[in-house]
């Protein structure tokens, strides 16, 4: 009899295990890497051009905090608290909205492939730090070619 319930318990679990569902690290974390070719302001944090990771931090009770990692993933640029949005259709592939014409460069919002929620980021406080960091850029570019 005990040996019965042993056996049913190893064949329970093994159809648990069969049906439970599988997430993959970038469905989980929702990693995403990205490129881009001028500086943009992510909640006042200045991106300058180049290539960067954006996950979510790992944690079930918060799924709004969003961090920007460098390419290589060794150095962690900001993490941010970002606001849930919807939208009816779910994008294919990965999404990013800009500030509207006329405002500075700046990171609106992000869309996982098929997830109809997204990630809205907010406007930074205080005045626009993107044009600072491109004469920064040009300056040193400047001072490195002589």
């Amino acid at each position: 009899m005990s040996n019965s319930l042993s056996t049913m318990s190893i064949l329970a679990l093994s159809v648990v295990g069969m049906f439970a569902p599988t997430v993959k690290a970038d469905e989980w974390d929702k990693k995403t890497n990205i490129t881009i070719n001028q500086a943009i302001e992510v909640e006042g944090t200045v991106l300058p051009a180049g290539s960067y990771v954006l996950k979510l931090v790992d944690s079930p009770s918060n799924r709004n905090l969003v961090s920007i990692w460098n390419e290589d993933e060794n150095r962690l640029i900001a993490t941010v608290f970002t606001i849930p949005i919807y939208r009816f259709q779910p994008p294919v592939n990965s999404e990013f909205f800009e500030s509207e014409v006329g405002q500075p460069p700046a990171l609106h919002a992000w869309f996982y492939p098929v997830d109809q929620t997204g990630f809205e980021f907010r406007k930074a406080n205080g005045p626009a730090t993107v044009e600072a960091a491109q004469r920064q850029s040009t300056t040193a570019s400047d001072a490195s070619s002589n």
